[in-house]
């Protein structure tokens, strides 16, 4: 009977371990929205005032302040996700990213057209690479 009983704590620990798997990746992917809303909240931001400009005054205070709010929100949101999921890897014994200067480079802005500037810990989830990367 200890052979069924070492059978069921293996399947046990394997099925703990899909589901930390599945818990990260559900996370991973959560934070990442945040961000890409993060991102476009500061691109509306972008765009409202550059538009202002062109058209030879300033955002209007009350739409400014709503835009401005709009990016502090959702960058707060992405932010608690990115660290709660730092804290996940970190308490399931994830070893660091390989390239951790990416983590230590500053954020550059979104530029307009979806590129995007470096990867760094504040705007991508940490372990997560653009396609096409190296």
């Amino acid at each position: 009977m200890a052979i069924w009983d070492k059978v069921k704590q293996g399947i046990d620990k394997a099925g703990k371990a899909a589901q930390d798997v599945f818990d990260e990746g559900k996370l991973r992917l959560e934070s990442y929205r945040a961000r890409e809303q993060a991102d476009k909240a500061a691109e509306a931001l972008g765009y409202a005032i550059f538009r202002a400009s062109e058209a030879g005054g300033e955002l209007e205070p009350d739409a400014r302040q709503r835009l401005l709010e709009a990016v502090r929100t959702r960058d707060a949101e992405a932010r608690k996700l990115e660290l709660e999921l730092a804290n996940e890897r970190a308490k399931a014994g994830a070893q660091p990213a390989p390239d951790a200067s990416a983590a230590t480079a500053p954020a550059e802005p979104s530029a307009p057209g979806g590129m995007t500037g470096s990867a760094d810990a504040s705007t991508t989830p940490p372990g997560w690479t653009p396609p096409g990367a190296p």
